[in-house]
């Protein structure tokens, strides 16, 4: 005798989530639709378990599309659990840009975390509403109460899961080192109970905590492991939060050329834009890096979409980032209000890291307008927050500031220039003068790509970091030529 849809439906079920943590990200989109297909008739609830599995798949692909499919409509064609409903419909309308019922929907669904007793996977659930709404603090809470209930259980499947919740709650609320503890076990777990692709997304965890100290080798590292897995299983969030985590360590360690190149390809338009619910992320570190690379026009074509998604709330960081973005774009009698305006947005949203990469870069600001007494309590506030969050690489790069700011500069090398080839000179007068890489290279006849070549090569020969630096050495190094 032929089985029960339902009964039919249960391996399916097993075979999709067993691939969604250890497997094609694809592969279990299409699993956990059939086992929801075959549910339906006579098993709604396990058939809305199951939608919400596959949407989960095609989130964690980066397939947007196949994400509104296993959605499907506000309003089912069947019965459903009414916590399942508002979870799929909340997504449905935060996927589409429709806010307000969004918020309304998944608010529903992060207040079920408050309720007791409920299943670790129930909170779960709680928990991404919690995170998709920007409500961190609910994140937390509703995460550790997942993370007792999973450990009390003995769930080998669901503690790597409950640990990567708390971890990029951690991550959102600016707690690197929090988050670090927690993908340090979330990933020791996931290995164990052979979950490679929640391990992937504990890799990029502790690839983006690393990045703001001064462990470049543990970045690298734990990019390489996390892409390893992503590329191969088709995990497009891990992939952007890896890549993420690349570019803001090479922007600490001051390589904005670098970082630029590595971000743009997350955040500008085009069909290799990254995942399309975390790019957004990643769009302050790009402007910062964008600025210093000459790139500021491609930079101001994302402060439209980024103020869309700083005036949603989703991210308690983003009106202060937006404000510092402004900054940086914006003319010199203007910038100033920008970043006092980002530096009591930050106060208000809380998190050391983001309000000191402000404050340092109101610092430099200040320190560049020669107003040197204004720019050391900037510089020396910034010191002390990354310090007290932990961010090395990044206080190293505000006590540079400091120091610079207290030693009268030197005149540079005269012959410093002399050491270039004629045309790495040329190219280094252009950039000098204000000119973009696409300028120059149009005045110059070369490829935009040759100038982008070259001026690594005279960033590295000068032992300069930004285009500003290098307007001031070419300005400062020529005057004896024309004086």
């Amino acid at each position: 005798h032929a089985l029960p849809a339902q009964d039919r439906g249960r391996p399916a079920l097993v075979r999709g989530l067993a691939t969604l943590a250890d497997g094609p990200a694809g592969d279990a989109h299409h699993a956990l639709l059939l086992a929801a297909a075959l549910f339906a008739p006579a098993a709604p609830e396990r058939a809305a378990a199951a939608r919400l599995a596959a949407a989960d798949a095609a989130w964690a692909a980066g397939d947007l599309a196949a994400c509104l499919a296993s959605l499907g409509p506000d309003t089912p064609d069947g019965p459903e659990p009414e916590s399942a409903g508002d979870q799929r419909a909340g997504m449905r309308a935060l996927l589409e840009g429709r806010f307000a019922p969004a918020a309304r929907r998944l608010g529903r669904v992060r207040e079920q975390g408050t309720a007791a007793p409920a299943a670790p996977e129930a909170l779960l659930r709680s928990a991404t509403a919690a995170l998709l709404l920007g409500d961190v603090e609910a994140a937390r809470r509703t995460g550790s109460r997942a993370l007792a209930g999973a450990r009390h259980e003995g769930s080998a499947a669901l503690v790597p899961r409950a640990l990567e919740y708390l971890a990029y709650a951690e991550l959102r609320a600016g707690r690197h080192a929090e988050a670090r503890a927690h993908a340090e076990e979330g990933l020791r777990a996931a290995l164990r109970s052979g979950q490679r692709n929640t391990a992937a997304h504990h890799h990029a965890v502790l690839a983006l905590a690393a990045s703001i100290e001064d462990e470049p080798h543990v970045v690298e590292e734990h990019v390489e492991a996390a892409c390893a897995t992503a590329r191969s299983h088709g995990l497009a969030q891990v992939l952007t939060l890896a890549q993420w985590a690349a570019g803001r360590a090479d922007l600490g360690r001051g390589r904005p050329l670098d970082a630029a190149d590595r971000l743009g390809l997350l955040v500008l338009a085009g069909p290799q834009r990254g995942h399309f619910a975390v790019w957004r992320l990643a769009v302050p570190c790009f402007v910062e890096a964008a600025v210093l690379a000459g790139r500021a026009a491609e930079a101001r074509t994302l402060l439209d979409d980024f103020a869309d998604w700083a005036g949603f709330g989703a991210d308690p960081q983003a009106p202060a980032q937006l404000a510092r973005c402004q900054a940086l774009l914006a003319p010199a009698d203007e910038a100033d209000a920008l970043y006092r305006l980002a530096l009591d947005r930050h106060t208000a949203a809380g998190g050391d890291f983001e309000h000191a990469r402000t404050t340092l870069l109101h610092g430099k600001w200040l320190r560049r307008r020669r107003r040197p007494r204004e720019a050391r309590d900037r510089l020396g506030a910034a010191v002390a927050r990354f310090a007290r969050c932990g961010a090395g690489v990044w206080a190293r790069q505000a006590r540079d500031e400091l120091r610079s700011l207290a030693t009268p500069p030197s005149r540079p090398d005269t012959t410093a220039l002399t050491g270039l080839t004629p045309q790495q000179r040329r190219i280094a007068r252009h950039v000098a003068q204000g000119a973009t890489n696409r300028e120059t290279a149009l005045a110059l006849s070369v490829s935009v790509r040759t100038v982008d070549y070259h001026l690594r090569r005279i960033y590295a020969a000068l032992g300069v970091r930004s285009r500003l630096e290098l307007a001031r050495l070419v300005d400062e190094a020529e005057q004896p030529a024309t004086g």
